[in-house]
């Protein structure tokens, strides 16, 4: 039984052991009982494959080129003696110098004579991680990736670490794109391994653009406060840190609550960081005392606007150069003193003066530039109230309307809009001159409404008005936001008889030895209007100051121009022109609050007044051209009836039948299809009458007087193509 027993339990144990082989033979022929992978998972394989190769080579290629910018980065020594930062001469029309904008230096401070709060302040601010990056910040990088994913905003700084923008300041420009950037990226990683951090942030803190020409803290610290560097407080360190990132913005020598507001950023960001305490961070910064400022000419307005141009217009280049730009030293005087004497105390003025090519010959930003250096004249947004009837006017004058044709003053409503006049009455009917001269707003509206808020909007756009343009009714009369660079650039198209014009500042750029590095090329004439458009808008223009809101701006010679006063005085405008300079005036407060008595017939038509008469006074008088010849297909038959006998022509009877010339006896109407009516008898007609086709040749009397007198409408064929933009087509 034993021997059975073993023998039974060594054959179980053989049977086991032959399973596990049977199925490794029966495997053995199709991979071993394994399913064989996916392809997404064999495509996968070989991606991650190729893509760590890829990024293998790349950062190979990366730290070649890293260790041969390293290479070409001059010594510690020689960047110390470079000083960055480019000369500029900028010259008036007639080659005086105006301004030489330059760097400015202060004293070299090594790293141990830096205050730490200064050089805390430039870290928290500009990059926090400025320890522990190699060149660039991957985290920073990141966040600029996701926002723009995103579109949001979150971040406080760019995405430059304080050596990349050691390296823009020493190696490149500023022109943002992506070449310029990768390069920024590579220098940086090169200066990093080429120099300590040490060495990194002294170059930085003196050499780094603070405004106002000053490069370094040093230099900055001098100019805003009178003393130098190695005596900044937290305080002060806080507002030369903050400058960095927009010098003009947050310049305290132009907006001392902008400087506050962002030191107070830069000292929450150091004690979040932990380089100062709470107490610290509490400091007031707007007791901080800043260094008294000398007034500084209107002419900074417009070298603010003008000179950074230059980065777009020049080649990367750091020798220095000169300006010769349009401005008219004589006019921006005069231009300076007309805002000054007649913008109300408590209000901003600003004035754009164009010549007949778009070259700018003078531009105030605001009544103190260093109160003030926020430019109203190229950046502020305001609603240009019934100056913007321009665009309504013109679009009613292209579609067939006159200075002489009649409207009517009535009262209206559209889509629930009532516009109401200023004087709050009516006159009734009256011609398209007057409703224009006196502004009167419900013409307007109808105007506008008849020929559609789109295609005002298209007119204003043709203009050259970039800024946003609303289609709700209201928008006829001025509640779109403009700026007055562009509502004296739309101005000027018609000054300059319905030609384009484009604005600009800078004939031309040379080297300091002459050589020529830009020239101004005047654009292509381009009409954007018909002649009579312009003819009868130079006529409704003029009429405005001769005889409507705008007399305050007669100089004794023609001038052509339009107020705009908008709700409860808060903005005042006049534009006009005369002897081929166009000038714009706006006034009002920058908090949109009302003003005053502020109306544009009054203080900015007399601004413009005083400017224009030193403006012109030596140029010839020119009369303005507004006689209005109407193409063929927008005249009256009963204008072309001044043209010959009264016989010659064709009559209604009292039965609404045409009647031909010396005829009085009823002929078939002409209201038929072409042909002869089944019935009807042709009528035989004078041997030496010419023979026409039936239907050729337009009706004589107007379509409207036809369909009136006969109770029908005419059929398309039939229209008189003189009403119509093109001939009438064949049925």
């Amino acid at each position: 039984m034993q021997n059975k027993g073993a023998r039974g339990n060594r054959r179980a144990a053989a049977k086991r052991a032959e399973k596990p082989a049977a199925r490794g033979q029966a495997g053995s022929g199709s991979s071993g009982g394994r399913r064989p992978p996916s392809r997404m998972g064999l495509w996968l394989k070989r991606g991650a494959l190729w893509g760590g190769g890829l990024a293998l080579l790349l950062v190979v290629v990366l730290g070649i080129a890293v260790a041969m910018a390293a290479r070409s980065i001059p010594g510690y020594s020689t960047l110390k003696a470079t000083q960055p930062g480019q000369t500029i001469v900028v010259r008036a029309r007639d080659g005086r110098e105006i301004v030489e904008l330059g760097p400015s230096f202060g004293e070299w401070l090594d790293y141990d004579e830096i205050p730490a709060n200064m050089k805390n302040a430039m870290i928290a601010v500009e990059d926090k991680r400025f320890h522990s990056h190699f060149g660039f910040d991957p985290v920073r990088l990141t966040g600029a990736v996701v926002e723009g994913v995103t579109g949001s905003r979150a971040r406080l700084g760019g995405t430059s670490t304080i050596t990349q923008q050691l390296a823009r300041n020493l190696f490149l420009n500023s022109n943002r794109t992506f070449d310029r950037k990768a390069r920024e990226a590579v220098l940086a990683m090169a200066l990093e391994w080429k120099f300590s951090k040490e060495e990194i942030l002294e170059l930085y803190l003196n050499k780094v653009y603070f405004g106002g020409g000053a490069y370094g803290i040093d230099s900055a610290s001098r100019k805003f406060f009178s003393h130098p560097a190695t005596e900044l407080s937290v305080g002060e360190a806080a507002i030369i840190a903050g400058l960095v990132k927009a010098p003009s913005r947050y310049s305290p020598t132009a907006d001392v609550q902008a400087a506050v507001d962002r030191a107070q950023v830069v000292l929450r960001l150091m004690r979040e960081q932990a380089y100062i305490t709470p107490d610290q961070a509490m400091v007031d910064v707007s007791e901080v005392k800043l260094k008294s400022q000398a007034g500084q000419n209107s002419v900074r307005y417009f070298t603010d606007w003008v000179l950074p141009q230059l980065d777009i217009i020049l080649p990367e280049t750091f020798e220095p150069i000169e300006v010769w730009t349009t401005l008219d030293i004589g006019m921006q005087r005069a231009a300076t003193a007309a805002i000054e004497a007649n913008t109300p105390g408590d209000a901003q003025g600003a004035l754009v003066s164009l010549d007949r090519d778009g070259a700018i010959l003078a531009l105030v930003g605001g009544t103190d530039y260093v109160a003030s250096n926020f430019n109203r004249a190229t950046t502020a947004m305001r609603q240009p109230g019934s100056s913007w009837k321009l665009f309504v006017y013109l679009a009613a004058l292209e579609a067939g309307y006159t200075p002489e044709d009649l409207v009517v003053d009535t009262p209206v409503t559209i889509n629930g809009w009532s516009p109401r006049n200023s004087n709050g009455r009516n006159i009734g009917e009256t011609d398209v001159r007057t409703a224009f001269a006196f502004s009167i707003n419900t013409v307007a509206a109808q105007l506008g409404n008849e020929v559609g808020f789109g295609t005002v909007a298209s007119m204003a756009r043709r203009f050259g008005i970039t800024s946003e343009v609303s289609t709700f009714p209201s928008m006829v009369l001025g509640s779109s936001e403009v700026r007055l660079i562009e509502m004296t650039r739309a101005f000027a198209a018609i000054s300059a008889r319905g030609v384009g014009i484009e604005p600009y500042g800078i004939a031309k750029v040379t080297t300091a030895r002459g050589e020529l590095l830009y020239q101004h090329e005047p654009t292509p004439d381009r009409a954007l209007v018909p002649d009579y458009v312009v003819a009868g808008m130079t006529d409704l223009l003029q009429a405005a100051v001769q005889t409507g809101t705008g007399r305050a701006a007669q100089i004794g010679r023609p001038v052509a121009g339009k107020t705009g006063t908008t709700s409860s005085n808060k903005d005042g405008w006049f534009v006009g022109f005369s002897s081929g300079v166009t000038t714009g005036v706006w006034m009002g407060r920058d908090d949109a609050r009302a003003v005053r008595g502020l109306q544009g017939g009054r203080a900015p038509a007399q601004a413009f007044a005083a400017f224009m008469r030193y403006a012109v006074k030596d140029r010839a008088v020119e009369e303005f051209d507004i006689t209005v010849e109407l193409p063929e297909w927008q005249m009256e038959p009963d204008d072309e009836a001044l043209f010959g006998e009264p016989e010659e022509y064709y009559f209604i009877d009292e039965q609404g039948n045409l009647v031909e010339p010396g005829r009085r006896e009823p002929t078939p109407s002409p209201f038929d299809v072409e042909g002869e009516r089944p019935g009807d008898v042709p009528r035989e007609t004078p041997r030496d009458a010419p023979r026409e086709a039936p239907g050729d040749g337009p009706p004589a009397a107007s379509r409207d007087f036809l369909e009136e007198a006969t109770g029908g409408a005419l059929s398309q064929g039939q229209r008189d193509p003189r009403r119509q933009p093109s001939p009438p087509q064949p049925p």
